[in-house]
């Protein structure tokens, strides 16, 4: 069937599948959290769904524990949340999320991956324009009425709802992201995965060899410690 129907596939497994490097990575996402909006997950939607992601990645609570003290002691390390754009080869836009204590490190190491790949690192507001920043919600598709579920969460910022594989996804505009995580909570529904994203306005339809070539440079991209999403305009269909 394809690379490109492979990386889709096997994306979502990838992610998870070096366990330690996760809890790394989820470790960053509760400190960049705790920074922006406070310790307190009530009052704090980011934080929430980072304590949400690490349940769903298997994190042990005394980790997630240790993350939020680590985070509010007067030895937290203090992480910068910085994003970078550029193109992979064949025109492909890719935005890089990271969080770094060392900006120059991180630079260098985003720079150096691009190049070795084909791609070029460009300057800020270069492709961030061609994604439309998104919360959403990944659930468990256990029975659901969609149209009944539409219909309830659509006054809570629901803005398109849709079946991948063995899960609902909802969608929401970044503002509302913590209004619609509210009104799941309420319900009592437990969202397998929660985050930010950043979806393409449009995307570019590239041959089998072409994907594989931007598919190495974005599974590299990921391998970084500092580096906690990427995004792209590769069309995946």
């Amino acid at each position: 069937m394809g690379r490109a129907f492979e990386y889709r596939k096997n994306r979502k497994m990838k992610r998870w599948a070096n366990m330690a490097k996760t809890f790394t990575k989820i470790g960053r996402e509760i400190a960049i959290a705790i920074k922006s909006g406070g310790a307190d997950p009530e009052y704090n939607s980011r934080l929430r769904m980072a304590i949400q992601n690490a349940k769903a990645a298997n994190m042990p609570k005394v980790n997630v524990e240790n993350a939020i003290k680590k985070a509010t002691s007067k030895e937290a390390e203090n992480y910068d949340e910085v994003v970078y754009e550029g193109y992979a080869s064949h025109g492909v836009a890719i935005v890089v999320e990271a969080a770094t204590n060392n900006l120059n490190r991180t630079v260098a190491n985003i720079r150096h991956v691009f190049s070795k790949f084909g791609g070029s690192l460009g300057v800020s507001g270069s492709v961030s324009f061609m994604f439309d920043r998104k919360g959403v919600f990944r659930i468990k598709n256990s029975g659901f009425d969609l149209e009944e579920l539409e219909l309830e969460l659509i006054d809570h910022g629901l803005e398109e709802i849709k079946i991948e594989d063995d899960q609902i996804v909802l969608i929401t505009e970044f503002e509302d992201f913590g209004k619609l995580q509210k009104a799941l909570e309420l319900k009592q529904i437990e969202p397998e995965q929660s985050e930010f994203y950043r979806i393409p306005s449009h995307t570019k339809s590239l041959t089998d060899e072409q994907v594989e070539d931007v598919v190495n440079l974005i599974e590299k991209m990921e391998e970084d410690e500092d580096v906690l999403n990427v995004f792209h305009n590769m069309d995946m269909n």
